[in-house]
């Protein structure tokens, strides 16, 4: 049982060592480069063949003035003065991204989202839809059958109905070909730019040395906490070589800053591991939180030839429910200990977020408090 005892002791030890170590991350999950990005595309479009589930055309006039449109295009007149009443057709944004680096016949995906009081989108067909840019211009064509990941079932004389999912957006795999493509170029001149993507600068140093350390020294400088320029070869096939070496290094990542995020709504609260509460007392209503750390020295066992002397700090949070007097209490103890005892006892969402902002404002939370 000793000899149990000890491995389990060993291998929670361990745990907490790689708990507490920062876990190396590629390049390429850090930054992005400059000018190579994706863009949207947009456009409005008709689904057909629908089971009864379309529009009321006399509630969307735009989806009867589609269809004459089209009709019209496809050399089919109507006559004057005719009342569409159409049951299978539904008017329809249909969005997608066209990717860096697309060329035409390359296939995209799209997602169709119903813009009128459609029922459902099951079963249709996303007719001929021009896909346009932020430019006005084309950039893509769709069409296709739509995939609705839902099913619905009614009826009418009971009127009951079930519904599992949203009926009235769809998506087509491969539903769009590239027209056009977008011009990207690797760089200006003979350099690139990497962006990380959040603003650190200890991480940023971090990148530039690593570039440097494989590629050379002077090859990355730093231009802010954010921008990375690259000094890289001349040619695109070289300047794709280069970006495929460094983009694989790997660095650890600064810790982040110590933030908290609450949301008001759900109740919800989010902290990194940076989040740590300062000396304080606290007395919300009738419940008093006292925080406390004291040090806890682990030394080794006497005639041990191996081990060290460690001190570390133990939290304890009493929370008492009459009234109390405050009670001074020692820094550095984790925000985590406090908002776990706070749950213990049934405090409510609007409790913590009335303690977290007090506590702020006091200057006892060090770290940044987002409401969201």
């Amino acid at each position: 049982m000793t000899y149990f005892k000890n491995c389990l002791l060993a291998l929670l030890s361990v745990l907490l060592m790689l708990s507490g170590a920062s876990h190396a991350e590629r390049i390429k999950d850090l930054v992005s480069i400059e000018g190579v990005r994706s863009n949207q595309l947009i456009g409005t479009g008709l689904v057909v063949g629908l089971d009864g589930s379309g529009d009321q055309t006399t509630q969307t006039p735009f989806t009867v003035q589609s269809v004459i449109n089209m009709l019209t295009q496809l050399g089919v007149t109507l006559p004057a003065g005719s009342s569409l009443q159409l049951k299978n057709v539904a008017a329809v944004m249909v969005t997608a991204s066209l990717p860096a680096f697309a060329r035409p016949g390359q296939a995209i995906d799209v997602t169709v989202s119903s813009m009128g009081n459609a029922k459902s989108l099951r079963g249709g067909t996303l007719l001929m839809t021009p896909l346009k840019g932020g430019d006005g211009q084309v950039y893509a064509i769709a069409q296709g059958n739509v995939l609705v990941g839902g099913v619905g079932a009614s009826s009418s004389g009971g009127a009951s109905s079930v519904q599992v999912n949203h009926l009235s957006v769809g998506r087509i795999s491969a539903g769009a070909s590239v027209e056009r493509a977008v011009p990207t170029e690797l760089g200006q001149g003979e350099y690139l730019h990497l962006e990380l993507t959040i603003t650190d600068f200890s991480t940023t140093r971090r990148v530039v040395d690593a570039i440097n350390a494989r590629a050379g020294a002077g090859v990355a400088v730093a231009v802010d906490g954010r921008l990375i320029r690259v000094r890289a070869p001349a040619t695109a096939d070289e300047r794709v070589t280069f970006l495929s070496q460094i983009e694989n290094l790997e660095i650890n990542p600064a810790p982040t800053s110590a933030k908290v995020i609450v949301n008001a709504r759900t109740g919800s609260i989010v902290m990194n591991q940076s989040v740590m509460v300062d000396a304080c007392a606290v007395a919300h209503g009738n419940l008093t939180v006292v925080i406390n750390s004291e040090p806890v020295v682990s030394q080794p066992s006497p005639f041990a030839t191996r081990g060290d002397t460690v001190v570390s700090e133990r939290a304890t949070v009493d929370i008492r429910s009459d009234k109390s007097g405050l009670t001074m209490v020692t820094p550095s103890v984790s925000l985590g200990d406090v908002v776990k005892s706070l749950n213990a006892i049934g405090a409510t969402p609007l409790d913590l977020l009335a303690i977290l902002q007090a506590m702020k404002a006091a200057g006892a939370l060090r770290a940044e408090l987002e409401i969201i």
